[in-house]
């Protein structure tokens, strides 16, 4: 399953200057104050943002944007990741509104915020998962792993996560198959850069810096130990830091923690270190290091909220290939990958030098090795609409063709049926036979390549197999089928 990063790009730091007074909602008092005697500028970047400032105007450009890709009426379903609980009901609010002023009437029950804020979080995700309604659901954490709606295939992220872990996790909640609604990939709506700012932290590094002793750095440094008097000293640390981060934990981080750990918590994981010995503590840690790292991101839901009114509108939206790469670099990335596999992958030397003894078990190993790196018809297929404005259905051999002959670029349903066109108009075909061509014009549509294994073990086999119906065609049919390759390669060239 591949997903497609649509990256919104807006304005992600706020600079509240002068008259040097920012109005502060509290929510423990439900008021709203002014704050004096700050800065002349606050910056927060965009990890602070959504759960620091409460920014309608921001979250409108982005969804402004979003319902343009949305259907909150279609089979498939929408999963927004929200900063906050209080985000998720902005969040909600706003993609209501927006709906409402874009579709007319949406059902109030398409969107729903899921956190366990809400009256029977575990009835309204059993509706999210086999009910129509809701089709976008907008959570915090409650919904990022154990949740398995094989629909979704909107993911859409207005906060940002600093666990590479828990980021992929995330992305877990689409990677099902769904045959049921034609489900081929996914998709990824970045409205904050979540893509790119997870790099630095891919191995799970500690990401605050300075001289603060972390979880991570006093795991690290207990298991390159010898000395069991310092392995003791680091068991009493990281015991201390364990207990006093308990004691400070919001509702939303030891939430976050409990789903990361499968339901334990972290006075669970404080009683099973307590009174063991290093050996049988580092086996325990083994297994827990990243939920460790992860307690070093110091995630809180503030006390209190910048208020900004500043005017926030869509800069850009654009659709990403990894590192800020554009389409038509996806396709000179493939291309190169192409031409310089040649001799690696006999697949690609046989759709190109000698196409009509290309196999299905062929067909299979090829698509494996471009998955592996990132090439599958479907992002093909986007890259070329989004570089040329040309949406065309071609199937794997096409954009091959394509990028290493120069081959005209036609859909996959094309192709065929103008191959088939040649073999219909070759003679008056009897009823029988002409009715075996059309099958084999269907098995070619739903599987690109056709072979003697299709009629042996394949959607043939239970029609008597290849011999039956070589007979039928009085013993042409291995003719025939060349001719049909021939057909759907009329101009066949060797690669250079």
């Amino acid at each position: 399953m591949k997903a497609f990063h649509l990256i919104f790009a807006a304005n992600l730091s706020e600079q509240l200057g002068p008259p040097l007074t920012i109005p502060v909602y509290d929510p423990a008092t439900n008021q709203v104050t002014n704050l004096d005697n700050i800065p002349d500028n606050v910056t927060l970047e965009v990890d602070q943002f959504n759960k620091a400032v409460i920014t309608e105007n921001f979250n409108r450009a982005i969804i402004k944007e979003l319902i343009l890709e949305l259907d909150p009426d279609g089979e498939e379903k929408t999963l927004v990741f929200a900063a906050t609980d209080d985000h998720a009901d902005l969040v909600v609010k706003i993609l209501k509104e927006e709906f409402k002023g874009y579709l007319g009437q949406v059902d109030d029950d398409a969107i729903v915020k899921i956190t366990g804020s809400i009256d029977k979080p575990l009835e309204m995700i059993r509706k999210y998962k086999n009910e129509k309604y809701p089709t976008i659901a907008v959570t915090v954490d409650l919904l990022t792993t154990g949740v398995d709606v094989p629909e979704i295939c909107n993911l859409v992220f207005i906060r940002r996560v600093r666990s590479r872990i828990l980021y992929e996790q995330m992305l877990g909640r689409a990677t099902r198959r769904c045959d049921r609604i034609n489900k081929t990939h996914f998709n990824i709506f970045d409205a904050v850069g979540l893509y790119e700012a997870l790099e630095p932290v891919t191995n799970m590094k500690a990401v605050a810096p300075g001289p603060k002793v972390t979880f991570q750095m006093l795991v690290d440094e207990l298991f390159g130990m010898d000395s069991e008097t310092h392995q003791k000293m680091h068991l009493e640390q990281l015991v201390a830091k364990l207990q006093r981060k308990a004691h400070a934990m919001g509702k939303e981080e030891k939430e976050a923690f409990e789903i990361l750990s499968e339901g334990l918590t972290v006075k669970g994981l404080i009683d099973s270190l307590k009174g063991k010995e290093p050996e049988e503590f580092k086996k325990i840690l083994r297994g827990k290091q990243s939920l460790l790292s992860f307690l070093d991101e110091n995630r809180y839901q503030p006390h209190k909220q910048f208020i900004s009114h500043h005017e926030d509108e869509l800069a850009s939206h654009t659709r990403g290939y990894g590192k800020g790469e554009k389409p038509e670099d996806y396709l000179n990335e493939f291309k190169s990958f192409i031409l310089g596999n040649m001799n690696r992958i006999p697949a690609l030397a046989i759709i190109c030098q000698r196409p009509r003894e290309l196999t299905r078990q062929d067909l299979r190993k090829l698509k494996l090795a471009l998955d592996e790196h990132g090439f599958s018809e479907p992002k093909l297929r986007t890259a070329w609409r989004e570089w040329t404005n040309e949406d065309i259905a071609a199937d794997i051999i096409s954009f091959i063709r394509r990028q290493a002959l120069g081959d005209p670029l036609v859909s996959h349903e094309e192709r065929i049926r103008l191959a088939m066109r040649k073999i219909y108009n070759l003679k008056s075909w009897p009823n029988m036979q002409k009715m075996w061509l059309e099958r084999i014009e269907k098995q070619l549509v739903a599987e690109t390549v056709i072979d003697r294994d299709d009629f042996d073990h394949g959607a043939f086999k239970a029609h008597g197999g290849f011999n039956r119906i070589n007979k039928i065609f009085q013993g042409a049919l291995p003719d025939i089928l060349n001719e049909i390759n021939s057909a759907l390669y009329p101009e066949e060239k060797k690669y250079a």
